[in-house]
């Protein structure tokens, strides 16, 4: 059981207009684009957002204001979300039209005037959005360096870095990619820090004959979900219990671009600093010039190491910005599940921070962080949430 929450079975969540769109954007965006999603998934809730709020008023919207908004803010949104996806995935346009038709049609509101409101928010959306620097033509090839420190393709793929433009993304509400940057993983490899913690992932994170506990190993599988489908679906889960379609629509957009904005922020750290993963150090620790980290060319992590560098950590940076957003939101103390379909399990939280405790120990018994990458990403993505939520849709009075 994981140090913090309690299993228990999953409990059906309501759905309105942002929940359902929010899913649709799951069934639409390939896996394909990996952490990159993160992007079509901001957009698409800022765009309903600000259709939203043209009715409502309470909020800032993201992009200007539109005024003299009638008819049905469901159509408004729905619309809004439609056209944002229909732009990001040209190929599946045709299907999209169907599922909005059917969407507004099942609740009578084929025609309606909200869906002029939507048309405007996302053209608004998507045009912020021109020449930001997502999904480059002819993106670069990075396989690291070879030098003790330095990151480098793993086996047994040995791909080059993941999405290594991602990075150089503009944030959504960033003043730039470097502005979280934090200061640099151990500045040497002798360093005590980096010794406690080569130690620590080398007895908890290896695959077979580790110092894991059977609780430690439960959490591990646990979370060797995919981080952003099942931040996806915890989302929904939390969204469903949310009364007011305008308090969940700020909700989901300020969550998707804190999101986004801390992976951009963890890529750029990560290709600045390309520093290597457990793996790597490991299996080279003879000959990183530190006879405190004693080498083992057969060590594997229980988890299979993942294309780019370690510092900081991706999960912890994603699962740090959205706990410390929901925070502000709902306050730390609140009650949630999160669904493993790799576990097939739910564990359910009493605080946000208590889910973020979890995955910054979690990657290290997965064998592929060290910790000061989990603790330092978990700090990026609380300072990425703080300044998106006091810059970005706050309340109007």
């Amino acid at each position: 059981m994981p140090r913090h929450g309690r299993n228990v079975s999953a409990t059906p969540a309501g759905a309105d207009v942002v929940v359902d769109w929010n899913l649709i954007t799951a069934q639409t965006a390939p896996a394909t684009r990996f952490q990159g999603v993160l992007i079509d998934y901001a957009m698409v809730h800022l765009a309903m957002h600000d259709a939203i709020q043209a009715f409502e008023q309470r909020y800032e919207p993201y992009g200007l204001p539109i005024a003299g908004a009638t008819g049905s803010p469901i159509a408004a949104a729905a619309t809004a979300a439609h056209d944002v996806l229909a732009n990001r995935f040209p190929s599946s346009a045709g299907s999209l039209a169907t599922t909005l038709d059917n969407y507004l049609s099942s609740r009578g509101l084929l025609g309606n005037a909200g869906i002029a409101v939507g048309h405007q928010a996302a053209s608004q959306i998507i045009a912020m959005r021109v020449g930001t620097g997502d999904w480059p033509a002819n993106p670069e090839v990075n396989t690291g360096g070879t030098d003790p420190g330095e990151w480098r393709p793993s086996p047994p793929a040995f791909a080059p870095f993941q999405l290594p433009w991602l990075g150089s993304v503009v944030p959504f509400t960033l003043k730039d990619s470097t502005q979280f940057r934090p200061s640099p993983p151990p500045p040497h490899l002798a360093s005590g820090e980096y010794v406690r913690d080569y130690n620590e992932v080398k007895a908890l994170g290896r695959a077979t004959g580790s110092a894991r506990t059977q609780a430690q190993t439960d959490l591990a599988i646990f979370y060797s979900d995919n981080f952003i489908v099942l931040w996806q679906r915890t989302l929904r889960s939390i969204g469903g219990t949310i009364n007011n379609v305008g308090d969940n629509a700020r909700l989901f957009a300020l969550s998707e671009m804190a999101a986004i904005d801390s992976i951009i922020s963890c890529w750029n750290t990560k290709k600045f600093y390309n520093f290597w993963r457990p793996q790597t150090a490991i299996t080279l620790g003879d000959s990183d010039g530190n006879s405190r980290t004693a080498g083992d060319a057969n060590w594997l992590p229980f988890l299979p190491t993942p294309p780019y560098p370690d510092y900081t950590s991706g999960a912890n940076n994603l699962t740090g910005s959205i706990t410390r957003t929901l925070a502000h939101l709902l306050g730390d103390k609140t009650t949630f599940s999160v669904v493993s379909t790799a576990a097939n399990r739910t564990i359910t939280y009493d605080r946000f921070s208590d889910m973020a405790d979890d995955v910054v120990d979690v990657r290290v018994y997965q064998g592929i962080h060290f910790r000061f990458a989990d603790e330092v990403g978990r700090r990026q993505g609380t300072h990425v949430a703080d300044w998106a939520i006091s810059h970005f849709l706050r309340p109007l009075d």
